[in-house]
């Protein structure tokens, strides 16, 4: 169980454009990163998506026109990819071509600089500290910069100069925030979407309900959840072992807090007791108790994966990033999505991020504004496509209802704090509770290691 919470966590991290771990080596619900391409092709993604207003009669949000000489300044835009603005749509054309006009008329060039992911954290943190950041916009992960970087002052509040919805999205701005101001601006509308992953050929061949007849009826909730997986669980040549299987791993800490909309922590206080994190924590325990998931083979954090692969293991908890490489790998499946199911106290579908990440501007940089308005004049644009991610969705889907659960679990992302505490007892929570050890046991066992781990971040 412990190997499979491990394979999604790490699978989460390295999406949402390259998005990944914490880089600290403490094993606290980040994994580790994902190869370059996927890294890549989530970025992609994200660049190529439109405004999720793009149509709307909302009020115009945009920053009037402003008059500066930038006297022929780079302006370095650092990341673990490359965000150089490609031609691969006609959105990125315009983006590009407004790029173009805008190093004329306020005298810089924009260079986009890619540093390799694996010395990335360490690199950029030490150039904040150091007051010689690697570039004037910064890619940085929300678990070692809220609270630490703002603590020491070393970035730039930001939210007064991302008022505009049509190129930014609110929701990298409300992540990144502390004490009320947000420190933290996103490169596109997209937001990251994880859910359940499932192969329609195998279902139809099991003959059992589909996981899209529970989500039609405004059911698909936990109990329906394990009884789809229970229920592929079969036995289908009668030699007594089952060789069908409904769930890849039962092993998702993250993925279950956010569908009950809670999580492990609350701003700088431990939140294992919350009754919402109880009913997660029974969840979990459940799943393991009653045998529901497919049981490792000794593999390692990808083995989930791979059993998906197998076509006989019907639903895979994992993220959009990976749909590419399971149609490759499974060009005689059938594969569809729905959204991770709703948890006893949730209101609606959610996508869990345990390494958000967004753009920000380092305090020793200069005219901060000046940075911001020109990315918002890049990025606004007058979109071809109806919403965030479409070229993307539609792509991978043929079936509308795919692309429709796709977005409303994109739409509900949230972001988990936990990977922000080197200390915290992540996956030792998650080892008492896949072994069988009462809940109200492993809450009082580490309740007081939970805070301690936060107190050490916090300074208290």
């Amino acid at each position: 169980m412990m190997l499979s919470t491990l394979m999604l966590a790490a699978s989460l991290s390295a999406c949402s454009g390259g998005s990944g771990n914490n880089g600290n080596g403490s094993g606290n619900g980040n994994g580790n990163n994902a190869d370059a391409t996927a890294s890549n092709n989530a970025a992609a993604s994200n660049n190529a998506a439109a405004s999720n207003n793009a149509g709307s009669t909302e009020e115009d949000t945009s920053s009037p026109e402003m008059d500066f000489d930038m006297g022929g300044r780079t302006i370095k835009v650092v990341s673990w990819w490359d965000m150089t603005i490609g031609e691969d749509n006609p959105d990125n054309i315009e983006r590009k071509k407004n790029l173009e006009e805008l190093e004329k008329k306020h005298n810089f060039k924009m260079e986009f600089v890619a540093v390799d992911y694996g010395e990335y954290q360490q690199k950029v943190v030490a150039s904040l500290l150091a007051g010689e950041p690697l570039g004037d916009i910064v890619r940085l992960g929300k678990n070692y910069t809220i609270p630490a970087l703002v603590q020491q002052d070393l970035l730039w509040p930001v939210d007064e100069y991302t008022k505009n919805t049509k190129v930014f999205n609110p929701k990298a701005t409300e992540f990144m925030s502390y004490n009320g101001r947000g420190y933290a601006f996103s490169e596109g509308q997209g937001n990251l979407i994880t859910g359940i992953f499932y192969n329609r050929t195998l279902l139809n061949k099991l003959g059992i309900k589909s996981p899209q007849d529970y989500v039609t009826e405004d059911n698909w909730n936990w109990d329906t959840f394990t009884q789809v997986a229970k229920d592929a669980n079969k036995d289908t040549n009668n030699d007594g072992k089952l060789d069908t299987w409904g769930l890849a791993s039962a092993g998702f800490m993250d993925p279950a807090l956010v569908s009950n909309e809670t999580s492990l922590t609350n701003g700088d206080k431990q939140n294992l007791d919350d009754p919402k994190t109880v009913e997660v924590f029974n969840f979990l325990s459940k799943l393991a108790t009653e045998k529901v998931g497919r049981p490792t083979e000794g593999g390692d954090w990808t083995e989930p994966g791979q059993f998906f692969r197998q076509g006989n293991t019907l639903m895979y908890a994992g993220a959009m990033y990976e749909i590419g490489g399971l149609k490759t790998d499974m060009k005689d499946y059938d594969i569809g999505f729905v959204p991770f199911p709703k948890g006893p106290s949730a209101t609606a579908y959610h996508s869990s991020e345990a390494a958000f990440q967004a753009l920000t501007i380092p305090k020793s940089v200069e005219n901060p504004d000046q940075l911001i308005y020109i990315w918002e004049k890049i990025n606004d644009i007058d979109s071809i496509y109806d919403y965030a991610d479409q070229a993307s969705l539609e792509s991978n889907f043929t079936d509308e209802n795919d692309i429709q659960n796709a977005r409303d679990a994109g739409a509900g992302m949230l972001v988990l704090d936990s990977g922000t505490f080197p200390k915290f007892p992540y996956y030792e929570m998650i080892g008492e509770l896949t072994s069988g050890n009462s809940v109200s046991t492993v809450i009082d066992t580490y309740k007081a290691q939970a805070q301690a781990a936060i107190d050490e971040v916090y300074k208290k």
